[in-house]
């Protein structure tokens, strides 16, 4: 509970006021462009979207919650032992290698206190950043949920950065891809997956190409 309590304490401080959630560049209107085993995000789509960095290279995705704070998963950086000044975020693009991303670097990580290794339950972590971002389009907040979970059979989309053909090292993209997902059933996905805690959610795939898990430790965000 006590990373929740920060999270909701972030969206109460006096004077803090912003709306989350908005894609203005993207919402102009954007076509889908398929690729293999997903589809390239259009710019703006996903304006919350970071890439954690460690020594210049990705290795696991994030979302700006507020301008100060990214969260992101657990066991992306407790696995490394990474310190914050390890790390950097970079946001403001869907292509890795472009050469006007914004870089922040952080200065503190706040992990939950009841993670665990083993089940991989409550795997969530916060970054705070060195510096504020300013949201222009390109980069914006993610809301946080105001119920526990997301409605059943409820449509959602995993965004990140990673290969997009498990059986080919090279295709590694530096572009942010997305694959559209569903929300499951607890009760059967529990029958499937024993190690499923209620903290977790299970979703499937309309495609059974897509996954999710190719290089990239990320998953998020609907």
């Amino acid at each position: 509970m006590l990373l929740l309590s920060i999270l909701l304490l972030m969206f109460q401080v006096k004077g803090v006021h912003f709306e989350c959630g908005k894609r203005p560049i993207f919402e102009e209107g954007a076509q889908y462009s398929k690729i293999i085993g997903g589809m390239e995000a259009e710019v703006g789509e996903f304006p919350w979207q970071v890439s954690i960095q460690a020594r210049n290279e990705h290795f696991c995705g994030g979302s700006i919650i507020n301008k100060w704070w990214i969260v992101t998963a657990a066991h992306c950086l407790i696995f490394e032992e990474l310190l914050p000044t390890d790390l950097s975020v970079v946001l403001g693009s869907n292509d890795l290698s472009s050469s006007s991303l914004e870089i922040k670097g952080v200065t503190s990580i706040v992990l939950h206190k009841e993670f665990r290794r083993l089940s991989m339950d409550n795997d969530i972590a916060l970054l705070l950043l060195d510096s504020p971002i300013r949201f222009n389009g390109l980069t914006e907040p993610i809301c946080i949920p105001g119920k526990p979970s997301p409605s059943l059979w409820h449509k959602c989309w995993v965004a990140g950065w990673g290969q997009t053909n498990s059986d080919d090292k090279s295709s590694v993209k530096t572009d942010l891809m997305k694959v559209p997902m569903i929300i499951m059933d607890w009760e059967k996905c529990s029958e499937a997956f024993p190690k499923l805690t209620k903290n977790m959610l299970c979703a499937g795939y309309q495609n059974k190409s897509f996954d999710a898990c190719q290089k990239e430790k990320k998953k998020v965000h609907g």
